[in-house]
């Protein structure tokens, strides 16, 4: 079974940082195109970052000049570094692993932005 691991959440103040990682035993994992997702008490879960199997990257508006994504393929794991964040920002966090037909998801880690 694909096990898919979120770490690094947790509390921080607005304006802190957080760096998030997700490591995914995946046989070849520079095939996978890797995302996080986030999502809020009473909301969808929306994208946050992606990037492709090739090094393509997308943000979602909100984050972006904020967030970084990167993701190191021999040691299987990818990084959200997280900056200037904003109480908006709270949320589960989820790490996503897509390639052709397979997808798999983390169980996720929680960011709370908080005085």
């Amino acid at each position: 079974q694909i096990q898919v691991v979120e770490s690094g959440g947790g509390l921080v103040q607005p304006g802190g940082s957080l760096t998030l990682s997700c490591t995914a035993e995946l046989r070849i994992f520079s095939l996978y195109h890797m995302g996080w997702y986030r999502q809020a008490p009473g909301k969808q879960r929306e994208l946050v970052a992606r990037i492709s199997s090739g090094g393509s990257i997308d943000y979602g508006a909100s984050v972006k000049g904020r967030f970084t994504v990167s993701r190191d393929n021999d040691k299987k794991v990818v990084y959200l570094q997280m900056n200037n964040l904003k109480p908006e920002d709270t949320a589960v966090y989820y790490c996503n692993a897509d390639y052709t037909w397979e997808h798999y998801w983390g169980q996720g880690t929680q960011v709370t932005v908080s005085s």
